[in-house]
């Protein structure tokens, strides 16, 4: 008889402990293993699968990164059918999209300078517990598939979430944990620096952030020290990096000494954006006519290098930037309210060459934005959403719009998260803001921040307390190690230096934050240093929006919807809504209103939407006449409204209608219910409760004998 082989392929595997006792599994050698890197991460119940793949060619005259990420959430993996006519996952959710860009970013400095192979990565939620959200692991899971192929970057690098509970620190907490927190950051970084921040809070200061990320940065370094005992255990080779040419040994003496003087000059003169671009253009063609033709991508991408290099040695050398200003300056700001007439509140704040317009539209309960989504979250009905557009000729361009990009829908939910903890508690209405970018040159998300809070306070919702943004850069002197924070930068020194830091908050702490860094150079030291000038300049920032408008109106516009919410019992919805909705659609066509009613809470949840005060009043003074609580043991006066063989109805009060009951009715000396009562009579009945089968009042004449 033949042996029968062991064909199951050997598991290698490697573990994280976390500080609570829990830990995290990477495993590789079992699935897809095909793909250049595949592994499996495991927490508790929530697994996912992250493939890696580059291309065997490169691809000519590339000047990025061709870098893919797609991130998944499977419906089965919380044994979900998806919803929609196809019953099939679709387009990626917001969801999914923001955690793409959380990996995208965090991976994207890691490879060498002058990689064009295409690279796609895929991660899939294959399951999920809902005490563990999977969207850091992803950034675990992306990386650890990179490390254990044989693709040249630098080094492994993890993402985390931290949050505090108690005055301590949690990492990777479950949805229940978050509702408790003050913060919530993602981190990611490599052993030597921290490469992305997303953040919301709650008024945090800039040292309880310090501590946050010092802190997470600690744990970061344990999971990269797994991917590398996991690496080991593979036997793999060292990832080769790739070191191409620079613009050097790409342009002669001649052309880098005729960029260099052209540069120089069109720099000197400050120019506005559109003026140096023209510029730039002009120059860019002069140097494509004296180089072969067949080099057009590699001569703009060596082109932008050289004029990197050339202009952060005018920066280093003048202490000037360049529009001119001083490395603390922010540009001139302008804001106007009220400046759309038939929308429900607007703004438009202008900073430099960058301006946004928000609107405000005020809705109702029918109005929550509903997400069918893989995670369960309180998100599923938000009742506040902010919508980002960045058209083309905001920057001078024309391209086609194909939909809403990444970039919009992660701009859009920084400013969400930096402005929904300012909102009122008790805020009845559906609010939906759109930010239009009208010109841009640096910092749209930030400018979308303030134009957005002061469209809210035009708009007359009492928010805790006004926000503003700001954005911070670093760049950094390659030969001498110099840094230098720049305030409010513009789009040229985020294109070539070293770091954005977009920081928005309130006079009193952060409630939202979203750095990048495109090499690794950030410690403590510099991240203290930048967070104490993006306070200085984001209270600057603060005040001068506050002298277009101290405070939200008193009023709402004249034209915006009014909402008045209150509870009754539940037992009461029936009677408000009436028999096919009658009573309801009543009210609301004698009132000129709309009324909504939900069971919420073991409540009934009413709100009224009108356009004037007086007819919202007259009907929650319907409806409150409707509502009638009586007390156990208590007698009644109530009119006969209905006779039947099984009992009476009776009307307790105006509206509120209930059964008596044939057996609870002293008739004893009259043959039939006819004889004794009478259409249009009043009686005397002690109400008994509420029946535990049916939830319906009880009530008895019989016991009054």
């Amino acid at each position: 008889m033949n042996k029968i082989s062991n064909m199951t392929p050997k598991l290698i595997k490697e573990k994280i402990f976390l500080k609570d006792g829990k830990y995290i599994k990477i495993e590789t050698g079992q699935l897809a293993k095909q793909a250049d890197g595949s592994v499996i991460i495991r927490m508790g119940n929530t697994m996912l699968l992250a493939t890696v793949v580059i291309s065997k060619e490169e691809k000519e005259g590339g000047n990025f990164l061709p870098l893919t990420i797609d991130y998944r959430e499977k419906y089965s993996a919380i044994g979900k059918i998806p919803g929609g006519y196809l019953k099939r996952e679709g387009r990626p959710t917001e969801e999914e999209i923001m955690t793409m860009r959380l990996i995208d970013r965090v991976l994207r400095p890691i490879f060498p300078k002058n990689f064009y192979k295409d690279i796609q990565i895929m991660i899939s939620l294959l399951s999920y517990d809902k005490k563990i959200l999977p969207d850091v692991l992803a950034g675990l899971a992306a990386s650890s598939a990179l490390y254990i192929s044989e693709i040249p970057f630098k080094e492994p690098v993890s993402i985390v979430r931290i949050i505090r509970v108690n005055n301590s620190f949690v990492l990777n907490p479950g949805i229940e944990q978050l509702k408790t927190s003050s913060f919530e950051l993602i981190i990611g970084g490599s052993n030597r620096s921290i490469i992305m921040i997303e953040g919301e809070m709650k008024e945090i200061s800039e040292l309880e952030l310090l501590k946050a990320i010092k802190y997470a940065h600690k744990h970061i370094k344990y999971q990269i020290s797994a991917q590398k005992r996991l690496r080991k255990k593979i036997k793999l080779k060292k990832n080769t990096i790739i070191n191409k040419k620079d613009y050097k040994h790409f342009f002669n003496d001649k052309i880098r000494k005729l960029i260099k003087y052209n540069l120089t000059k069109i720099y000197n003169k400050f120019y506005n954006k559109k003026k140096i671009n023209d510029k730039l253009e002009l120059l860019l063609k002069q140097v494509k006519e004296q180089m072969p033709k067949d080099s057009e991508n590699e001569i703009k991408y060596y082109f932008n290098e050289l004029k990197k290099k050339i202009i952060l040695d005018l920066i280093f050398k003048t202490k000037k930037r360049l529009d001119g200003r001083n490395f603390n300056k922010i540009r001139d700001i302008w804001c106007k309210v009220d400046f759309l007439p038939g929308v429900h509140g607007s703004a438009l704040f202008t900073r430099g060459e960058t301006q946004a317009l928000s609107t405000i539209t005020l809705g109702s309960s029918s109005d929550v934005k509903k997400i069918d989504s893989v995670i369960e979250q309180d998100q599923d009905q938000q009742k506040f959403y902010l919508h980002y557009n960045f058209p083309p000729f905001s920057t001078g361009e024309i391209r086609m719009v194909r939909g809403i990009s990444r970039r919009e829908i992660g701009h859009g939910n920084l400013a969400q998260r930096a402005l929904k903890n300012i909102l009122p508690s008790n805020n009845p209405y559906t609010i939906r803001i759109v930010a239009d970018i009208l010109e841009s040159n640096g910092s749209s998300s930030m400018a979308t921040v303030c134009a957005s809070t002061l469209a809210l306070m035009d708009a007359g919702i009492p928010i805790i307390r006004p926000i503003a943004g700001i954005a911070m850069g670093l760049i950094i002197n390659k030969s001498t190690g110099e840094k230098i924070v720049l305030s409010d930068i513009l789009g040229e020194e985020d294109s070539w230096g070293d770091m954005d830091f977009k920081i928005a908050g309130t006079k009193l702490g952060i409630t939202a934050c979203q750095m990048d860094v495109k090499v690794e150079c950030l410690n403590h030291e510099i991240l203290a240093k930048i967070l104490l000038k993006a306070k200085i300049g984001r209270l600057f920032i603060l005040s001068k929006m506050l002298k277009t408008i101290p405070k939200p109106r008193i009023f709402l516009k004249p034209h915006a919807p009014k909402i008045y919410a209150f509870n009754i019992p539940k037992s009461f919805i029936g009677a408000v809504i009436g028999h096919g909705g009658k009573k309801i659609n009543d009210i609301q066509n004698e009132t000129n209103t709309r009324i909504f009613i939900e069971e919420k809470n073991n409540l009934g949840r009413i709100e009224i939407i009108g356009k004037k005060k007086e007819e919202i009043k007259k009907a929650v003074r319907v409806i409150k006449s409707m509502i009638f609580i009586p007390k156990i043991g208590n007698i009644y006066k109530a009119r006969v409204k209905s006779i039947k063989e099984f009992g009476v109805f009776i009307e307790i009060s105006k509206g509120v209608e209930s059964l008596l009951h044939i057996s609870e009715i002293n008739f004893h000396q009259f043959d039939r219910l006819e004889d004794f009562l009478k259409i249009g009579d009043i009686i005397l009945v002690k109400y008994l409760g509420v029946d535990n089968k049916n939830g319906k009042m009880r009530f008895s004449n019989k016991d009054l004998i």
